[in-house]
């Protein structure tokens, strides 16, 4: 890994993403902007074959992968690394039989009977923490006591499960979740924010943070999704200072350019 973040770049193949909801569901439209976010500066494109947005409509594995399937076998063509944004066994079955260098499940690899090809395989896997547990955000408020805390039960939990199923630790990164999936609240995403540190200190593996245009930004400057570029990148400069490794993203071109700025003064965390 490169000595600043690694830049994921958003690609979401669904018709109800909350901020590009059908911009890029045709397979051609999703193909030419995963070539863009990589001339802007991402290292790996992630695609989304389904919103995770509380009021989103559940999609099915079928659906998923048919979704999937022609932007994977062009962006693989083009050598472009790949990950995938899917909590279904069988649509990160397919992403990794084509090819996909990560996989990304908001429910941090719940399913532990698809655990022996997780084993089998090489791919990053990025384990996200929600306070939901199960399937997409929703509304519900966030569980008493210390957030940090919580999180690292989940973490301690779930790493301990993969790795007695032979999936090694060096292929782990930690998503603490953001947004409806730590709570409504924005306080509580900005506090985890400010302690990414504790939690890369506590299991030595690497954060992956995307606050990309997430609601609880929104909620405090007012701004519309399509609005909330200033606010985005404040706070994922704010996570980049803070330790974490991986930043997933819509606009990949200003964080690159801001973290090249912040390393200039010196910044220990920052990543150049």
């Amino acid at each position: 890994m490169s000595d600043r973040p690694l830049i994921f770049g958003i690609v979401n193949i669904t018709p109800d993403s909350f901020s590009d909801g059908g911009k890029y569901f045709a397979a051609d439209a999703a193909i030419a902007h995963a070539r863009a976010l990589v001339t802007e500066g991402a290292d790996v494109i992630d695609l989304g074959p389904a919103s995770s947005n509380p009021d989103a409509e559940p999609v099915s594995p079928e659906e998923e992968i048919r979704r999937l399937a022609p932007v994977m076998e062009a962006l693989d063509a083009d050598d472009i690394p790949l990950s995938v944004d899917s909590f279904r066994s069988e649509t990160q079955a397919f992403a990794l039989a084509h090819g996909a260098r990560y996989l990304n499940d908001i429910q941090g690899f719940a399913d532990e009977g698809f655990y022996p090809a997780l084993a089998a395989s090489d791919a990053g896997l990025v384990l996200m923490h929600s306070i939901q547990r199960k399937g997409n955000a929703d509304r519900r408020a966030t569980p008493a006591g210390d957030i940090v805390d919580t999180i690292c039960v989940f973490f301690a939990e779930r790493i301990a499960a993969l790795e007695a199923a032979g999936i090694s630790r060096s292929r782990l990164i930690l998503d603490p979740g953001m947004g409806f999936f730590l709570g409504p609240k924005p306080e509580t995403s900005f506090e985890v924010l400010s302690r990414i540190g504790e939690i890369e200190a506590r299991f030595g593996l690497p954060v992956f943070i995307s606050v990309s245009r997430k609601s609880f930004l929104r909620a405090v400057t007012g701004r519309a999704p399509g609005e909330a570029a200033a606010a985005t990148l404040a706070a994922e400069l704010l996570a980049a200072l803070r330790g974490a490794a991986f930043i997933r993203t819509h606009e990949p071109g200003p964080l690159k350019d801001a973290l090249a700025v912040a390393t200039r003064f010196g910044t220990p965390n920052a990543r150049n």
